[in-house]
């Protein structure tokens, strides 16, 4: 693979010396990925993670020690019309 190929394709300028430097290192990553390459995965499932994931869920309930009436909020809002906050438009 030539690290001249990848900067274009990436929009990066690079020096002559950038080039030489890269070049060695990407040949050195290709190496590994090729000893990779050669290990015996056969009867081993695929995966995203080594541990399994879980989703953590949680009862969906409203805790009232931090809850604002609506009066309040809309007292703290900039702008406010039809009991809602009025935001201003950010597409055009």
């Amino acid at each position: 693979m030539n690290v001249r190929d990848v900067a274009h394709l990436a929009r990066i300028r690079l020096t002559d010396e950038e080039v030489s430097e890269y070049q060695v290192q990407m040949d050195e990553i290709l190496k590994y990925v090729e000893q990779l390459n050669q290990i015996d995965v056969e009867g081993i499932e695929p995966t995203a993670h080594a541990e399994d994931v879980f989703n953590v869920i949680r009862e969906d309930k409203a805790i009232a020690t931090h809850q604002l009436s609506q009066e309040a909020v809309l007292r703290n809002a900039p702008d406010s019309a039809h009991d809602q906050i009025k935001m201003p438009k950010v597409v055009e």
